[in-house]
């Protein structure tokens, strides 16, 4: 990640009132749509923490460029709060999985292969589309920046499941499914650890600039005597 994210004194971008921001934003929210559908019937039917995990994702992004689409034109910290907002549900989407993955750990669910791997590989394609789409926008406010984070953390994830499959399909155990359950709620985690500092700065560079001049001295000024 580039080192200026954090960077406090750095000028607060404008908002993104482009139809291209929109554009994209609808894109890849009708994609996760469709594929929390398809993924969420298969983690089901065939017994994979990994596809559910994926599923909860595929759904947790949906709401996230929902949130996005909504905020994207409004003011800065309008979106810095949305994106604090997403933050938050990539934190609960981490611990949710790892939950998941636990539970199958205890009893034992042996997933299906075959419906792993070709529910894995689409995901995969929708993910790199919606990676390709969102790709120009992977260093902008925090809130595009988070749902750039989401796709890549997402492209990751399908990849985890393809060798999930292939794992269970080798050993016969559902330990690889398990453990990429286990890895996708870290990749959640990280997520949001990286992106609630770039919101808070940038919450903290409105309030200053929402100051009245009045009430902004400069650096080593004295206090007014009483």
């Amino acid at each position: 990640m580039s080192a200026h994210c954090c960077d406090h004194h750095a000028t607060p971008p404008k908002p993104d009132i482009g139809a291209g921001h929109r554009l994209a934003l609808w894109l890849v929210l009708a994609i996760n749509g469709a594929m929390f559908l398809v993924e969420i019937s298969a983690g089901l039917l065939s017994g994979s923490a990994a596809l559910q995990a994926d599923s909860l994702d595929f759904l947790a992004d949906t709401a996230n460029y929902g949130i996005s689409l909504f905020v994207v034109g409004m003011a800065l910290h309008v979106r810095a709060r949305a994106a604090l907002v997403k933050t938050a549900s990539m934190l609960v989407f981490g611990v949710w999985v790892l939950g998941v993955a636990l539970w199958h750990a205890m009893t034992g669910t042996l997933p299906e292969v075959h419906t792993m791997g070709i529910v894995g590989a689409t995901a995969l394609v929708a993910n790199a589309a919606s990676f390709g789409i969102l790709w120009r926008f992977r260093a902008g406010d925090s809130n595009m920046r988070s749902a750039w984070i989401c796709t890549r953390n997402d492209v990751v994830g399908n990849i985890a499941v393809l060798l999930a499959a292939l794992g269970v399909f080798g050993t016969g155990t559902a330990w690889p499914d398990i453990a990429v359950a286990a890895i996708m709620a870290l990749l959640a985690i990280q997520g949001a650890a990286t992106l609630l500092p770039q919101a808070l700065a940038e919450l903290r560079a409105t309030a200053r600039t929402d100051k009245p001049s009045s009430e902004i001295r400069p650096e080593g000024a004295s206090q007014p005597r009483l």
